[in-house]
């Protein structure tokens, strides 16, 4: 076998799709399909389960996979470190959040205090974080979900209140807060399944036996806010993004529910090599100076 095999293996294994994988790998589909069958034959054994034209990693393909990641993860830290030594640069970092603007100000911090580190960004899922660190495409993560594996390292950096939206003029916008009940029928704003709004507004109503009801699904948590102020329903958002504010005003209440709130984190992978630009990030990141956890701020009347 050769790194190119496992590396279309790790893709096709990625989405379980030929087609999809060769699309991403820019090959064709039969020289695909020929890479992944002389693995196979060089493995003894099938590592996906094939029915028709629909294919599915089986268990061997899972056990193999496994060490794929970790095997191609320590050539690329390898890749990585020579570039460093050779570069005498603080190196690339790689960085996946599930929201992009509430870090913003973050990120442009380490770029001013480290102009040498070349910072790479992406917007990913608590489930697409936790593939990326486990094959090393990424070296952080800014979590807003638990993330799980037998590697990684967790440090909290911020716990915050989160709080429900509504727009101006709605009935609950004098309220100082409302229960699940009271909101039961309303339609939500949040984000697609994965995005952490969607997982807590999930648990907040699984807690009291209900099912949210949703107007409208989204990718970028951020938006949410922008989205409630013109009027397409109700949803949560974090204390932090009020010092922002959502482009057309809306009106925070707190949500008498246990539980409501978002603790974000920088996990990490232990065994992954970490670049100077990584140590720099990592240092800055864990000092970096949150806005603290508080309630809603008294409210000015506004016309919707």
């Amino acid at each position: 076998m050769d790194l190119l095999q496992l590396r279309y293996f790790r893709v096709v294994a990625r989405y379980e799709h030929v087609s999809r994988a060769a699309e991403e790998l820019r090959v064709a589909q039969p020289s695909l399909s020929r890479a992944i069958a002389r693995l196979e034959a060089e493995l003894g054994t099938p590592l996906f389960d094939r029915r028709g034209r629909r294919i599915r990693l089986n268990r061997y393909g899972e056990t193999f996979l496994r060490h794929v990641e970790r095997a191609l993860g320590e050539l690329d830290d390898g890749r990585r470190a020579l570039r460093d030594a050779r570069d005498q640069v603080l190196g690339r970092v790689s960085v996946a959040a599930e929201t992009l603007l509430t870090i913003s100000e973050l990120l442009g911090g380490f770029r001013t205090a480290h102009p040498r580190a070349e910072v790479r960004l992406r917007q990913s899922t608590a489930a697409e974080m936790e593939r990326q660190l486990r094959a090393r495409e990424v070296d952080f993560c800014i979590a807003s979900q638990p993330l799980s594996g037998p590697d990684l390292h967790v440090v909290e950096l911020a716990r915050e209140e989160v709080l429900l939206a509504v727009p101006y003029g709605h009935r609950l916008a004098d309220r100082e807060s409302v229960t699940i009940a009271e909101i039961a029928d309303e339609p939500f704003v949040t984000t697609r399944t994965g995005g952490w709004p969607r997982a807590l507004l999930e648990r907040l109503f699984a807690a009291e036996g209900r099912t949210p009801v949703l107007s409208c699904e989204g990718d970028e948590p951020g938006a949410i806010g922008d989205l409630i102020g013109d009027g397409l329903g109700i949803g949560l958002v974090p204390a932090m993004s009020r010092r922002q504010g959502p482009r057309v005003p809306v009106a925070a209440v707190r949500l008498d529910a246990p539980g409501c709130e978002r603790v974000l984190t920088l996990v990490w992978n232990r065994d992954a090599h970490v670049s100077q630009a990584a140590l720099k990030f990592r240092e800055f990141v864990t000092g970096w100076s949150f806005p603290p956890h508080h309630l809603p701020e008294p409210r000015e009347r506004q016309q919707p």
